[in-house]
Order: C-alpha cells, then structure tokens, then sequence
C-alpha cells in the first residue's frame, strides 16, 4: 500500500496465492488522497484549513549545493480540532513508524513558519510562549523523504537518524509554508488562532494545582481547629480573620459540634479566577479541604458525600477589612461552590 501512496496513479495489487484473494491500491492524488481517506477513517471533523501540501527536491547546486540531486521531501499536513492525529512518514518509499529526524525537520520547519506569521501579524497574545507543540498536537501528516544513505536505527529501519534530514526538510517545508501563509493570510489566520489556543491551553495545565493529599487522603489545615463530632448535620464550621480572632472563638465555641478556621490575610478574589488555579491560594485551598468539597459550577452536580460541616459560618471582624473579607468568601462560595448556597450550608 506504501508503494500505492508514495507513487501517485501507480496501481499496486497483491495476490495471496494460497487463497487467491487480492487487494489493489492506486491513489490519484498522492499523499494528499490517502490522508483524506485516513483521517476519514478516523473519524476526524472538519479541517481548519484547507491541507498544507509541497515537495521540494535539491538540484545539486546554488542554494541547494549542501544537499545531493535529488535529495528532499514531500509532504501533505492537515490540522483538526478533534480526533487522533494521522501521522506516517517514509524515507526512500520505506515506511518509518517510530519516525526520526525527517519528522523532526517537518515539525520545525511548520512550527518556524507559524511561528513567523503569527510575529509578523502581531497575533500573539501578551503572555503567551509558543513551542513546537502547539504546532504539531493537531496536526495529520503523510511525509515522503528522499535522503542519500540513510541511516536507520536498529535492523527493522523504523526511525530515521541522518542527521542532515532535520535541516533538509525543515529549510524546505518552512520556506514552502511562509509563501502558503502569506498567500493564504485569512487561512494563516485561522491556523494561528488554533495553535495560540494550544498554548493558551498548554500554559492552563502547566499551571494547574492540584488539592494538596498523602496517600489519596485529602489532608486537613493544620491551623483548623475541629470538633469532635461526626454528625455533619450539625456541625459548623467557622471562618475568622486570623490567629488572634481564632483563639477568641476558640474558647467560646462548643468542641463538640463547632470547628473554628483562622484565615490569615485576604482572600483571594476568585470571581474571574480559572478553577483550576484556586488551589494556588493556600487560604482557598485550606477551606475547600476542610469543608470536604472540591470547587464546581452552577450546572455540576459536585459529590457532597465527603462534606463535613453541615454550616459555613463567616465570622469576620466588624469594621472594613472584616467586611471586604466578608465580600470575598461570599464571592468564592458563590462563584466556586453554589451548590453550598443552594442548599443552605453557608
């Protein structure tokens, strides 16, 4: 089949001679045809642009006097919002599925390319870092190289290690993409948009903070006072500005059904913060522990099986402080965890 798709309009049959039965392939259009019947195969939706598509072959002198006559690639990328990335390459028409240094320069060379146009069209968002990555996560490929003794790793040759492969396909498929992109712009645009997404997206996750636990078990604040009581129904717990104000409740509450949570400092105002960075604020942090309920939205149905307090009391001092901080823990219930509000507890 490889022979089939790196040798557009060739047909190739084969014969099993023990049952007789044949397959037969023959693709038109080259890689561009196969990759279409590929990702269909896949399931993938609708292609953001239109497939990226070029061969560039050296001829042994001018620019191209570093490489043979004959030497290069080609190739045909297209990018998805959803579905398993389709990716084959081959060099020389044999088939490398653990990839090598031919994939490498495909993925420089386009990332090089997108990167250029989103800096020339000042497209990048303040903040934002783009890495090869967000280039390639979404995008299907077929790559044909034709290298002058590769040189493969192992005996089965399924990676290529030729060094000189990453800067012959990069060279070609990045200068062959900055003509496309800048004769494409509206098209270049919509590619930019879904790599800054990647990264925006990448950068999200990198910054992800998880709840603190040991041994799958949630650990409570240290600086949380609790009852002795199991009976959430009545339980309370109470939120109070600092150590000072903790020791007071502290000798007026009941041990029994009263826990008592110093916050020390401001509460982070958390009305347009991510949810995943809550936990990067150790005073959210500590109170989404010890209440026994992980941050959610309206429209969850969060697990309240772990709830410990059947009250959230907010005990704050009575002058402005005390009510901004006030303001602030009503936001974060509100916001982070309504279901609470809903059904009374706080």
């Amino acid at each position: 089949r490889s022979k089939a798709v790196l040798l557009p309009g060739v047909k190739v049959t084969l014969i099993q001679e023990k049952s007789g039965e044949s397959q037969t392939w023959q693709y038109a259009q080259g890689l561009r045809g196969y990759l279409n019947e590929a990702m269909a195969q896949a399931g993938h939706g609708a292609e953001v642009i239109p497939p990226f598509e070029g061969e560039q072959y050296a001829t042994g002198s001018g620019d191209d006097d570093s490489f043979a006559e004959g030497e290069g690639a080609a190739w045909v990328v297209a990018w998805t919002e959803d579905g398993a990335p389709v990716r084959e390459s081959y060099v020389n028409l044999i088939p490398t599925p653990a990839g090598g240094t031919h994939e490498s320069g495909l993925r420089e060379g386009l990332f090089n390319a997108v990167k250029g146009f989103i800096e020339m069209h000042a497209l990048q968002p303040k903040g934002v870092k783009l890495m090869p990555e967000d280039v390639f996560a979404r995008a299907s490929f077929i790559l044909s190289a034709k290298v002058l003794d590769p040189q493969f790793q192992g005996q089965i040759k399924e990676r290529l290690n030729s060094r000189d492969a990453v800067r012959l396909v990069s060279g070609y498929s990045k200068s062959a993409l900055e003509l496309w992109l800048n004769e494409h712009v509206d098209y270049g645009r919509k590619l930019a948009d879904l790599v800054i997404k990647q990264a925006q997206a990448r950068t999200r996750a990198g910054q992800k903070v998880e709840k603190k636990k040991s041994s799958g078990v949630a650990v409570l604040p240290g600086k949380l006072t609790d009852c002795e009581s199991q009976d959430t129904g009545l339980n309370e717990i109470f939120l109070v500005e600092g150590d000072s104000a903790g020791g007071s409740a502290k000798m007026g509450r009941n041990k029994e059904y009263q826990a008592i949570l110093p916050l020390r400092g401001k509460v982070l105002n958390t009305w347009e913060a991510e949810r995943d960075r809550l936990f990067a604020n150790n005073e959210v942090h500590d109170i989404a522990v010890a209440i026994g309920v992980d941050p959610h939205g309206a429209n969850d149905n969060p697990d309240l099986s772990n709830l410990r307090y059947g009250k959230v009391c907010i005990l704050s001092d009575a002058d402005v402080d005390g009510a901004h901080i006030q303001v602030l823990l009503l936001t974060l219930f509100y916001k982070h965890f309504p279901k609470l509000i809903e059904l009374g507890h706080v």
